[in-house]
């Protein structure tokens, strides 16, 4: 059955209606899965339709799990229907909202929202049952590149372990806390009234939080002086420089994850080749220059 017609039976069986069409025209985003606004009885909601081969990428059990945590910590939007076995998901929607990419990811208003959401997480007491390993999710994604007979790049092999006696060098020190692991910008949500809501646990398990606050960084390609006013906002201070290390070192593990993540995408038929060249050649750059240069700071990274 394709997936349109699975998620099609689902909202007649869930809201006993046998009108309901499942419409995609109101598209909400979304880069792991597609995202579409329905009016169903009045009501909005978010309809999830799961993107390629992610269910071969994701525990949605796990999911299912760190979902209903995080909402009822109040970080999460409400969740009215999650399958573990489709990945479908269907959740309220936030009136009057938009994300904060959509706003300014720069911007102080954002960056405290961001900071106040990411330290709600990382100091939650209740912990996610799994735990979230880049190397780990990265040797899944290669055997699954494997399987497709897809190829890598012809530096992979030396760029990745560089990268990983570079991590195993300079990190000296991590931590194991609830952390979201995708927090690019577009999961950011903020209403009229200043609510804010951190949304897309897929990834989700316990990490070092300076994981997130990586990925914010770069996936929002913050400017200096937004990265200083983040950082000083989510750690009281300016961090440490073994933090600002640590920092460096997962932005350049987040490249290299997400490219080879969209390989598996573009293998499987989907348009993710640009987004994959993208990640890697910053990768390769960065990974370059931060044996070239004494003080490569974290914004160089970004721009690069």
């Amino acid at each position: 059955m394709k997936i349109e017609d699975l998620i099609q039976n689902k909202l007649r069986s869930i809201f006993n209606d046998d009108s309901i069409i499942y419409d995609k025209s109101r598209f909400a985003g979304g880069l792991t899965n597609y995202n579409y606004i329905m009016n169903i009885k009045g009501t909005e909601y978010i309809i999830r339709q799961p993107g390629g081969m992610t269910n071969q990428m994701i525990d949605r059990i796990n999911e299912k799990v760190n979902n209903q945590i995080t909402s009822e910590l109040g970080l999460n939007s409400e969740c009215v229907y999650f399958d573990e076995i489709s990945g479908i998901k269907i959740s309220a929607f936030i009136k009057n909202s938009k994300n904060v990419a959509a706003v300014d990811p720069c911007s102080p208003e954002s960056l405290r929202a961001v900071s106040g959401l990411l330290q709600k997480t990382h100091s939650s007491t209740k912990c996610f049952p799994n735990s979230f390993d880049w190397e780990t999710e990265l040797a899944k994604y290669e055997q699954i590149v494997k399987e497709l007979n897809g190829d890598f790049f012809y530096d992979y092999e030396d760029l990745k372990k560089d990268l990983i006696g570079f991590l195993d060098k300079n990190i000296k020190q991590t931590f194991t806390l609830p952390c979201h692991n995708d927090t690019v910008p577009e999961n950011f949500i903020v209403n009229d009234k200043g609510e804010a809501y951190l949304i897309d646990w897929e990834y989700a398990g316990m990490n070092d939080p300076a994981w997130d606050v990586a990925a914010y960084i770069l996936e929002s390609k913050l400017t200096e002086d937004s990265i200083r006013y983040f950082l000083v906002d989510y750690y009281g201070q300016l961090p440490a420089a073994e933090e600002v290390l640590k920092i460096k070192g997962f932005m350049l593990a987040q490249d290299l994850l997400w490219a080879v993540w969209a390989l598996i995408r573009h293998y499987h038929g989907d348009d993710f080749l640009d987004y994959c060249y993208f990640r890697y050649e910053r990768f390769r750059k960065n990974m370059k220059a931060i044996h070239r240069i004494s003080e490569y700071t974290i914004s160089s990274i970004v721009k690069n």
